[in-house]
């Protein structure tokens, strides 16, 4: 290598080490002030993120990162880049161009605002009072209607926010997407409400202790693989997970003592975003390649653990004795009978609550409110009222209060707008990940059966997690299975799952 492109190389890796330090000092600060800081120094906290946010941004946008990025992406000195630096240069160039376009005193702004926005958030949702929220959450749309402006809108506004959680998605084609799912899903949620073999919850409505909840919780996340020794298992209003390196990869559940599948799931699900996180690659550390490489195939992990093991029938054969023995004299009935009422569907409010099948649903009627906000001027004052008809229009049911509907979720608040679609892609991706799975490991079903995990965590290492962001979600599906994108794997899992837990023909 030329010695004058080595000693930029360098130096371009030093700024870009020093905007990861930041970011992973600010993911500190944000885990602190969701699982227990205390609430009245909050404002002063929203503060501080604000100041060394806009730092970080400063550096991002800063006119030395844009001549390296200038300089490096020059194609005489590209050809002598090894493969990773030209990823962290076409990543860095990619976010600089989007990036430059927001004056830092207008992302300093919006940051102290979604960080506040979140605080009032909780608040709300606790006094179930939207109007609390409403004037915070007009902001926050204000600005990204003014952030898609200076990026300039693509084939619709919002296709621009989609773009930031799934590159390359677009409205057009999650049009087609969610338009298969439901086609196939409505049929199969109406032939359960009227089947008349439902299963028995009893087991389940009794009160369940919530250290004992943890305990289960924590024996689970070890047996998936969750290393302990690099996270740790908090408690938070809304479950997350915060990757700060490989090596320090934070997840948190929530606990209600007339609710096991709520932690239990959680859990599960979390500890699925960390497994992708405490794997990448121990050389992408420093660079902005050490994430996942989109939303929706961190959703793919963390369903693929949380749905495609955790809710089978052959885990539960494996781990149901260990809840019994956990909760000792509550849990009488059979293994089938518990995997039975695990996988009970039904019309509900709650996203993070709802079934494996109606989930999609609480996910597409969100894709269609903030296609309504961005491309057609929906108000928010207006958002109560649609959210309510459009949970009565798929699902039947009318939410009695805001906590139960507009107010359940955290993500408008901090701006998450063009998020939840992430969610069901993360759904087809696992299920056409599964079907690859199965054909690759024919042991897989008696691996889940004996409760050994490792194999599993060992593909999807191999497959997906050490890549971080050096590959793009098109490119992971496509090599791991052979072809883009396909919806038809979800629907038929979950045909032949529900139709067997409801024993429908």
């Amino acid at each position: 290598m030329n010695p004058v492109i080595e000693q930029q190389v360098k130096d371009f890796r030093e700024l870009v080490q020093k905007i990861k330090s930041y970011e992973e000092a600010l993911g500190v600060m944000y885990w602190d002030l969701r699982t227990g800081a205390p609430k009245k120094g909050m404002e002063a906290r929203s503060e501080v993120i604000g100041v060394l946010s806009t730092e970080m941004f400063k550096l991002s946008t800063s006119n030395e990162m844009g001549e390296y990025v200038a300089a490096l992406s020059e194609p005489e000195a590209y050809a002598q880049l090894d493969e990773m630096n030209q990823k962290i240069v076409q990543e860095c160039k990619k976010e600089y161009e989007k990036s430059k376009k927001i004056p830092a005193k207008m992302y300093q702004e919006y940051v102290v605002l979604t960080t506040q926005a979140e605080n009032v958030w909780e608040e709300a949702r606790e006094a179930d009072d939207f109007e609390m929220f409403k004037p915070y959450l007009e902001k926050v749309v204000a600005y990204n209607q003014q952030f898609i402006d200076l990026w300039g809108a693509k084939e619709t506004r919002y296709d621009t926010l989609l773009d930031m959680y799934e590159p390359g998605l677009t409205v057009a084609k999650l049009d087609e997407v969610f338009g298969e799912v439901r086609a196939r899903t409505v049929p199969l949620v109406a032939a359960i409400a009227a089947s008349q073999d439902k299963p028995d919850m009893s087991c389940l409505e009794q009160k369940f202790d919530i250290d004992k909840q943890r305990e289960i919780s924590l024996f689970l996340l070890e047996q998936m693989g969750y290393d302990f020794d690099a996270g740790r298992l908090d408690v938070s209003v809304h479950p997350f997970a915060t990757g700060l390196n490989p090596g320090d990869v934070r997840i948190t559940t929530r606990y209600d003592e007339k609710d096991l599948p709520n932690s239990l799931f959680s859990s599960l699900h979390e500890g699925g975003h960390a497994l992708y996180e405490q794997n990448i690659s121990k050389d992408l550390i420093g660079t902005p390649l050490c994430t996942g490489t989109s939303m929706g195939i961190h959703e793919s992990q963390s369903r693929f653990w949380e749905n495609m093991i955790g809710r089978s029938r052959l885990f539960w054969n494996r781990y149901y004795k260990d809840v019994q023995r956990i909760f000792p004299g509550q849990l009488d009935v059979s293994a089938d009978a518990f995997y039975r009422a695990m996988n009970r569907s039904e019309a509900s409010f709650i996203r993070t609550e709802s079934d494996e099948l109606t989930y999609n649903l609480h996910i597409i009627i969100r894709y269609e409110i903030e296609k309504m906000l961005f491309n057609e001027g929906l108000s928010v004052a207006d958002l109560p009222a649609v959210w309510n008809a459009k949970y009565e229009e798929y699902l039947g049911i009318t939410p009695p209060s805001d906590s139960l509907g507009v107010l359940q979720d955290v993500h408008w608040g901090g701006g998450g707008f063009g998020y939840f679609p992430s969610y069901s892609l993360g759904n087809m991706y696992a299920a056409q990940m599964m079907h690859t799975m199965r054909q690759e490991m024919p042991e897989l079903d008696s691996y889940i059966e004996q409760g050994r995990l490792a194999p599993i965590k060992e593909w999807l290492t191999d497959k997906v997690y050490q890549y971080g962001k050096s590959q793009t979600p098109g490119e992971i599906i496509q090599r791991i299975t052979g072809e883009e994108l396909n919806p038809t794997y979800l629907i038929e899992y979950l045909e032949n799952k529900f139709k067997e837990v409801y024993n429908l023909q």
